[in-house]
């Protein structure tokens, strides 16, 4: 497969060719887990993606227990709908091992006891991070050799944040008030039976992946779950009766679902905006991005020296600048960076796209208007 055939197969699953025209928890899982460690992002994402998408209807979602974000792949907040959540947090905690340990010191034989009693503690109520890390304190001064001293000093300093990350947590507001304002506090996940778990649990996440991002290769699906490739190769060999099987341009194996969109090379594609930290910008292997970014503009979207991925937009399927948004007086100006020229048409339709994006995001502003920098 080409390049060119890879990058149209990957924006009809994002709904970034056609916007997806399904309710809002199956969109969610036909994209795959979203990004979430920032907030805005999901909102900006789904407006992409999804037709006629509302971010109240994001919030109301989130608020029913219907989506969920917390700590999964590559120990990183995602949104995921909460039925797709038990195979993903089974593979977030094998990936993590014993996800809360900071030193090579066994602990002992009661720590199972704690993890237990904290789910049962975060259960029905949301609870901040300083509370989580207090009842973590306290059930360690009753049960004093059940960490060692290195541990115990590396978790104080810490202030207990590595308990506070456990795939078996997700996010929730404090107040129970969902909507702009970033969820801080901790509940425990639903924990349904016969949750998958084990290589069921890592067969789902390896599907889930190729339905959204396939056709993929072992270290794609591997860097995007946060796991070593010989598993997640052998993964791909128990599903392989299951599975169609490409080759890339450069002969690597690349693997996908029989009945997962694959279309023309030449089909239009749309001026899109992608948020920050977009997921398609994350769900191949480092070197093996190019069906989505070229690798002229790498620097320009990945700020290696704060870890940050900017916002950017597509041109014909592929990034050609980043954006921005500034709101001064009620006034909100969508900012167009372009990384590369572009054609009279081509810019009054990404103008065009922009600008419902501003409205999107700030409907409270006054007025609302593009600026593309030359």
């Amino acid at each position: 497969m080409t390049v060119a055939a890879l990058n149209r197969a990957l924006l009809a699953r994002q709904g970034l060719l056609e916007r997806l025209d399904a309710p809002l928890v199956e969109a969610v899982e036909a994209v795959g887990a979203l990004q979430a460690q920032y907030w805005p992002a999901p909102p900006v994402a789904l407006w992409s993606r999804v037709a006629a998408f509302d971010p109240e209807a994001l919030y109301a979602a989130l608020e029913e227990g219907e989506l969920v974000t917390g700590t999964l792949l590559r120990a990183t907040l995602h949104l995921v709908s909460a039925r797709e959540h038990p195979a993903y947090a089974a593979v977030a905690a094998e990936a993590a091992g014993h996800h809360w340990r900071r030193t090579d010191a066994e602990p002992g034989a009661k720590i199972g006891t704690l993890l237990t009693k904290l789910r049962a503690y975060a259960g029905k109520t949301p609870r901040t991070g300083e509370e989580v890390g207090a009842f973590v304190e306290e059930w360690v001064a009753e049960h004093p050799k059940a960490l060692s001293a290195a541990e115990l000093k590396r978790q104080r300093e810490l202030k207990w944040r590595p308990f506070q990350r456990w795939s078996a947590f997700v996010r929730a507001p404090a107040d129970g008030a969902w909507g702009t304002k970033a969820p801080s506090a901790l509940l425990a996940a639903p924990r349904p039976r016969g949750a998958p778990k084990g290589d069921k649990a890592l067969d789902e996440v390896v599907r889930r992946h190729l339905r959204a991002f396939g056709p993929a290769a072992p270290d794609d699906v591997a860097g995007w779950i946060g796991w070593r490739t010989p598993p997640v190769r052998e993964a791909l060999e128990r599903l392989g009766k299951d599975l169609e099987r490409f080759e890339d341009e450069d002969g690597r194996a690349l693997y996908d679902l029989p009945d997962a969109p694959r279309p023309d090379p030449e089909t239009p594609a749309p001026p899109r905006l992608l948020a920050a930290f977009d997921s398609v910008l994350l769900a191949y292997a480092a070197k093996r991005r190019t069906r989505i970014l070229p690798d002229a503009h790498r620097d320009a979207v990945y700020e290696r020296r704060n870890l940050q991925i900017r916002p950017s937009y597509l041109v014909d399927g592929l990034v050609a600048g980043t954006w921005a948004v500034e709101v001064k007086r009620r006034e909100a100006t969508l900012i167009l960076r372009p990384l590369e020229r572009l054609a009279r048409a081509t810019r009054a339709a990404l103008v065009e796209e922009a600008e419902r994006l501003a409205r999107a995001l700030q409907p409270q502003a006054k007025t609302h208007k593009v600026l593309v920098e030359r």
